[in-house]
């Protein structure tokens, strides 16, 4: 099985590959450690989705160091688009992570997991995914159900995918761009007032656990998002979520929940990064992570 990372933003969100800052004791960033939890839950591919012209930088600062396992890469490009498209001239950001998504079609053809680079889900996370897809068929994908509460930053709001569970799967995904804790209350802001929201709801940390079989969905998704005369074509994106909304909606697949108290760690904010070293510290004490990861 592969895994497939999302990276064509870091270049962008750190000012370049080379200026990403290290959170482990021998320079290790965060996508290292997914990495090390991926080998140890079985899977024997990754693949990096990014920039083409990030390429080398990449293979220096994060490829070349890891062992153990095969290393492909995506490259996703703003005019790698269907058939009678074409990006228009003006527009400057990518397309989305359902774009990006869409960038690894003719690279991954067996049962694969995708995620975020520059967040951290724990061990637990890629293990119960592994073990998921062991066992599913075609038209029943999932993600790691986060609680809310484990996934907040002291230090600013965040965006997550506030989900509506039925049946152990979801039945709608919302994107809330803006949720954060304001007086030791959970809340988010709708129409410029902050609204109560319950702190232990799942939500979506931009994992997911996939068939080959999302890459139809993703190509007739990403064709109605282009033509859609409500779409603004030079700032708009397309989302994973959109994916998952759109076939749920259209009775296509399911998309189970796998619920997990594990705490996400991130770096959303540099007052982050003291916090999560922290957190990594104790992983390694604990014997979670060796203390140099490669070595």
């Amino acid at each position: 099985m592969t895994a497939v990372i999302l990276a064509a933003g870091l270049g962008s969100r750190y000012g370049g590959l080379k200026q990403i800052d290290p959170v482990g004791p021998h320079g290790e960033f965060i996508i290292d450690y997914s990495v090390y939890d991926c080998i140890r839950a079985g899977f024997d591919k990754i693949v990096f989705i990014i920039k083409e012209e990030n390429l080398e930088a990449f293979e220096e600062t994060i490829g070349s160091r890891i062992k153990g396992i095969k290393i492909e890469y995506a490259f996703q490009n703003m005019n790698d688009l269907p058939d009678g498209f074409s990006c228009p001239a003006e527009r400057t950001k990518p397309w989305g992570t359902g774009h990006a998504l869409r960038a690894c079609r003719n690279i991954v053809d067996d049962k694969f997991v995708i995620f975020n680079a520059d967040d951290f889900y724990g061990r637990e996370t890629f293990e119960n995914m592994f073990k998921y897809l062991e066992k599913v068929d075609s038209k029943r994908f999932a993600m790691p159900g986060y609680v809310l509460k484990n996934t907040l930053s002291d230090n600013g709001h965040v965006a997550r995918g506030v989900c509506k569970i039925k049946d152990g799967s979801i039945e709608h995904i919302r994107e809330i761009k803006k949720i954060m804790r304001i007086d030791g209350i959970t809340k988010y802001e709708e129409a410029d007032e902050w609204v109560d929201i319950d702190e232990n709801s799942l939500v979506s940390m931009n994992f997911w656990a996939f068939t080959p079989d999302v890459f139809r969905h993703t190509e007739n998704g990403f064709a109605e998002f282009l033509k859609n005369p409500e779409t603004d074509l030079l700032k708009d994106e397309y989302y994973i979520p959109s994916v998952i909304e759109a076939g749920i909606t259209n009775g296509d697949f399911e998309c189970n929940v796998i619920h997990t108290d594990a705490k996400w760690m991130g770096v959303t904010y540099y007052s982050d990064k003291a916090e999560f070293e922290s957190f990594l510290k104790q992983k390694i004490s604990e014997g979670e992570y060796p203390e140099n990861l490669w070595q």
